[in-house]
């Protein structure tokens, strides 16, 4: 029983599922659509985090003149403090690159919010990844806090070990215990890295979740497969920011 546990505690329990299965895990269909998500962290300074989320909370209406902004957060726990996790949608690479373009040229943003604030970021990571092709963008039924469970697979790719991982996904958010929001595979970053993102009303109904997914059959019977192929997890709780569209 206590391996068992330690198994189930790599992955997570969900509440509603509103995200069908549509294909295999392959990576063939999200890379003809074209779509993909920018994963960016920023390392502040401790000093400095409430004046940046100020800055940009203020200015966060030039940034997205030019990109959507899927969602804003600030790491609670489960990770390095002070950080900020945000997520921007692209149609394809050609777009992401004409925006940067015009962000560059943008004198209104760089004077306003961009320059004044480089010198509160310690560093900053750019990651991109797609929607797994069984998954779209959640929808929370109101605002609450979010994990997001980032999970490092065996070498291999989607066609080692996506359907194991989509069962173990679907299981916890069939069962019902929290809103699932997304699945992200990384195309540039760590490879073999997958992102599940969900959503919750608070912490503490996370945890009862949780608990209740581990004493789960079909819950435990789906992670028993998918753990086979999975070296390292790791969840962070994210709070977001009053203008993130995810809240």
């Amino acid at each position: 029983m206590l391996a068992l546990r330690r198994s189930l505690r790599r992955i997570l329990a969900p509440r509603a599922l509103v995200h069908q299965v549509h294909s295999s895990s392959t990576t063939g269909h999200r890379q003809q659509e074209g779509t993909f998500y920018e994963f960016c962290t920023y390392y502040l300074k401790p000093s400095k985090v409430e004046e940046f989320l100020h800055n940009f909370k203020k200015n966060v209406h030039l940034r997205t003149a030019h990109s959507e902004l899927v969602g804003y957060w600030s790491v609670g726990f489960g990770g390095r403090i002070n950080t900020v996790f945000h997520i921007w949608k692209y149609d394809n690479y050609a777009h992401r690159a004409a925006v940067y373009k015009a962000l560059a040229k943008d004198k209104e943003w760089q004077e306003r919010f961009l320059i004044p604030n480089l010198p509160f970021i310690d560093k900053q990571e750019s990651e991109i990844t797609y929607l797994v092709p069984w998954c779209k963008i959640g929808t929370p039924p109101k605002e609450g806090v979010y994990e997001l469970a980032t999970f490092l697979m065996r070498p291999g790719g989607p066609a080692l070990w996506g359907d194991a991982f989509e069962r173990a996904v679907s299981a916890h958010a069939n069962q019902g215990y929290v809103k699932l929001i997304g699945v992200f595979h990384a195309e540039f970053g760590l490879l073999n890295r997958v992102h599940v993102l969900w959503w919750t009303e608070d912490a503490d109904i996370r945890a009862a979740g949780r608990h209740r997914a581990h004493e789960d059959p079909k819950v435990v019977s789906a992670v028993r497969e998918s753990v086979n192929y999975l070296d390292t997890q790791q969840n962070m709780f994210l709070i977001p920011w009053p203008f993130s569209p995810l809240r």
